[in-house]
């Protein structure tokens, strides 16, 4: 464990988290563990390994050095009991899934989830007999409404992908923990930056670290946190078991985009604010979603159990669909790509990309329509941004 990891506030914590400088050669940088296997010092230190007598590294899917520095950051980050690194942020989910849903187990998720983490269960967990109700979770109520004697699972994202909805997360984990149920938040748009959902009560908390924690576009990857020793024992064995593991060279990559967190998030974050608020203000611009935004319809809520806003915002335009289309294929800055979350503005269509093997009419449901564009602020001069969005407007 770090020496790091002493409650310093967190601009000191996102440097300086899960890692101090190796006593034989002091690298500050943490060295990369390519390597798929570890020696015994003998046949009895690696029986006691293999029993969980003695700790150590026995195999890189088991564990590994730079993937565990990563890992002790995000515990420390997230304030839980530890963290799991894996492959990719659908690795996350699945793990997540397949370690608390049982056969004919129902879970509650949120409408909008991001689109593979709500086809998983649609379409290949539904063989075990699974089953999901995709609801607005922000509308508490309906959340009560939807629990059934074999609920297992609460499956949050907030703020949601791409709709912005933010759900009451406090109150999801009075739910929670009337009905025995487990709360679990994808925390990816918000980073621990901006949301800690394991404070406000969640018992698993997860992100893409392939979006705002890497933040350079170059390596996908997932982390898993939990509040318990119970929990994190459950999901590792899950983990470590279904192969869904991290690779060393990944680890190290995320680690150090997430050095510059704070400081990314700070910018994206600026940028987005003035662009929702111009957004707001254009003639051809019908709506805008931004939780920073008065007009959000959970803009108090976001005040609340959120330090800040983000940098992700949905608008549609008055000219609809077509509209949009002719827009995002005008853009000169701003890239027409999937993902979100790096120093570069993105700009894509949900309902034929991210979301497209949601059904139409559950896409509705969710409140992606057709005509939505979501835009995934970065860290450029908000200026050349605004201008770009200007042009590519007149021309739609």
């Amino acid at each position: 464990m770090s020496k790091h990891n002493q409650n310093k506030r967190l601009e000191t914590e996102i440097i300086h988290a899960g890692y101090d400088p190796d006593p034989s050669v002091r690298s500050v940088s943490p060295p990369i563990y390519q390597t798929s296997t570890f020696a015994f010092e003998s046949a009895e230190q690696g029986a006691a390994l293999f029993a969980g007598q003695e700790k150590g590294f026995i195999y890189t899917r088991l564990g590994n050095p730079t993937i565990l520095a990563l890992e002790e950051a995000l515990a420390t980050l997230e304030k839980g009991y530890g963290a799991l690194a894996t492959a990719t942020g659908m690795a996350a989910v699945s793990t997540i899934y397949l370690a608390f849903l049982e056969k004919d187990a129902h879970m509650i998720g949120t409408a909008a989830l991001y689109g593979p983490s709500r086809t998983i269960i649609e379409t290949e967990l539904i063989r075990f007999g699974v089953r999901a109700d995709f609801i607005d979770t922000s509308d508490i109520a309906e959340i009560k409404k939807r629990i059934k004697k074999n609920t297992k699972l609460l499956f949050v994202e907030s703020p949601a992908n791409p709709t912005m909805a933010i759900t009451d997360l406090g109150a999801c984990a009075e739910i929670a923990r009337e009905h025995d149920l487990l709360l679990v938040v994808d925390n990816t748009f918000a980073s621990p930056v901006l949301q800690n959902p394991l404070e406000l009560g969640a018992d698993v908390v997860m992100h893409s670290l392939t979006k705002l924690i890497n933040g350079h576009s170059d390596v996908v990857g997932g982390i898993i946190i939990s509040r318990s020793q119970e929990l994190h024992k459950r999901l590792q064995k899950v983990l470590r078991m279904s192969g869904g593991t991290m690779d060393p060279h990944q680890a190290w990559l995320v680690l150090r985009g997430l050095r510059t967190l704070h400081l990314r998030v700070e910018r994206a974050q600026e940028n987005a604010q003035k662009i929702a608020a111009w957004l707001e203000a254009h003639p051809k611009v019908a709506w805008v979603n931004y939780p920073g935004l008065k007009s959000h319809p959970q803009y108090e809520l976001m005040k609340k159990q959120m330090k800040g806003p983000g940098s992700m915002i949905s608008f549609g335009l008055k000219g609809g669909y077509e509209a949009g289309l002719k827009m995002i294929n005008s853009v000169r800055l701003c890239t027409l790509a999937v993902s979100l979350g790096g120093i570069e503005t993105l700009i894509q269509h949900p309902a034929s990309m991210t979301h497209a093997s949601v059904p139409k009419k559950e896409k509705e449901e969710a409140g992606i329509s057709d005509d939505l564009i979501r835009l995934s602020v970065g860290c450029e001069n908000v200026e050349d941004l605004i201008e770009d969005l200007e042009q590519a407007l007149a021309r739609s």
